[in-house]
């Protein structure tokens, strides 16, 4: 029965070729616009380390003091630690893992005479970071927490970085140098980049290639190597790093079950409480705990634009399906007599229906065919854009079904009206008529 509404689907659509390629036009379009907002949203909103994201948290405390002009708005806490409340969170171990970090950049000095000196981006970090985050090595591994504590110059490098410095082979136990420091490399990644980067500061490179090179973290403060971020401090206390009114640090830790993340919170109120009782932390106790992909959706780390591009995208298919409606309501309702006709010879309003039906579909189809096309050029043109995100726009598999099947519900759902009215045309007095 299927094949046979198939086929006369085709026969329909055949018989009014410009209106059919107006349908498929329509639902192309709309179909296009959608997919190529859904894709970009759908790769940017995704989860940068899957099985392992549940375990992960930032915790966030507020040493900032209270806002005495009634007049001033008070601002979100931005989710850094000052880097005596970092350090305290390191020594009390009471997570599984945990890692102070934050991002900065530094000139590389190649020893190799045909290599000028460039720029790179890296991150600053305590020595759980590796195996907290599941970092992938090519060669070697990252450092200890005793070399955290000895200041060590050695460094973990990307593997592009690598490459570019020693070629192919892993430069593990040669030399990079710095700024003016030479570092021993101990370790070589393999093209880690997850994305978002969402162990950096949102506003701080959260899209595209980042992190070059991981270096100690005390070890970069030591050498006064240039940091990135938010860096905010308040009252008169000076704008050292190492002071209790300036935060800059992120944090992570890893907690392997709910219970642990349950303990984990109740510590972090007992330690605001023990800080209050040293002068600290003026503010009500309001300790959280976040985990990744809350942290993501609360760091907002997709743009509003982009959110806002995308419901003009689903408006506009909304408009193409309203168009749709009335060209197949115009369609249907003229083939009033061929419905009389098979009504008479003792088809039920279902068959009708069906059949109707199937023909939407086909047009779907034949719009996600035409809609994928336009989307892939869209997701061209979104690569051509500067923005770090821009790169990741491609269509996987699950977006390709997708195309298909948002196409062929909107078209079955703009044929619902046209089909229904179809049903219910009077078979005798359209016969009368003719």
């Amino acid at each position: 029965m299927f094949g046979y509404y198939f086929a006369l689907a085709l026969r329909s659509l055949k018989r009014s070729k410009v209106l059919t390629a107006l349908m498929i036009l329509a639902i192309g379009l709309g179909i296009g616009a959608s997919m190529t907002m859904i894709t970009v949203l759908h790769v940017m909103s995704g989860d940068p380390l899957p099985g392992r994201s549940a375990q992960l948290f930032v915790p966030q405390l507020d040493a900032r003091p209270l806002v005495r002009n009634k007049s001033s708005k008070d601002s979100a806490p931005n989710g850094n630690l000052t880097w005596p409340d970092a350090m305290n969170l390191l020594r009390a171990h009471r997570a599984d893992r945990q890692a102070a970090m934050a991002s900065g950049s530094a000139p590389i000095r190649p020893l190799q005479g045909s290599l000028r000196p460039f720029f790179q981006p890296g991150h600053y970090v305590t020595a759980d970071f590796f195996p907290m985050f599941d970092v992938p090595f090519r060669a070697g591994g990252g450092w200890t927490a005793q070399e955290d504590e000895q200041r060590a110059r050695v460094i973990v490098l990307n593997a592009e970085l690598n490459r570019k410095l020693f070629g192919d082979a892993p430069g593990i136990g040669r030399t990079v140098r710095l700024k003016n420091t030479d570092f021993r490399v101990i370790g070589v990644l393999d093209d880690w980049y997850p994305q978002p980067t969402f162990y950096a500061q949102v506003n701080d490179r959260a899209f595209g290639k980042t992190d070059q090179f991981f270096l100690p973290l005390q070890t970069a403060l030591d050498l006064q190597l240039s940091f990135g971020g938010n860096f905010m401090c308040w009252g008169n206390g000076g704008d050292a790093r190492t002071s209790d009114h300036c935060n800059w640090l992120q944090f992570w830790v890893q907690l392997d079950s709910p219970a642990k993340a349950q303990d984990y919170r109740r510590f972090l109120g007992d330690y605001w409480r023990e800080q209050q009782a040293h002068g600290r932390f003026p503010r009500p106790v309001d300790a959280q705990l976040y985990g990744l992909m809350d942290w993501l959706t609360r760091q907002q780390v997709i743009p509003s634009d982009l959110r806002l591009q995308l419901w003009l995208a689903l408006g506009f298919l909304g408009v193409c399906m309203l168009n749709i409606v009335g060209l197949l309501l115009a369609k249907f309702l003229r083939r009033g007599s061929e419905v009389s006709v098979r009504r008479a010879l003792g088809a039920q309003r279902r068959d009708i229906f069906l059949q109707f039906g199937i023909e939407s579909a086909v047009i779907g189809i034949a719009g996600g065919v035409l809609g994928l096309g336009i989307a892939e050029l869209g997701l061209l043109s979104v690569r051509q854009r500067p923005d770090g995100y821009a790169q990741l726009a491609q269509m996987d598999a699950a977006m390709l079904l997708g195309t298909f099947a948002l196409a062929v519900c909107a078209s079955v759902l703009a044929g619902l009206l046209p089909a229904w009215r179809a049903c219910h045309i009077a078979p005798a007095l359209q016969l009368k008529t003719q």
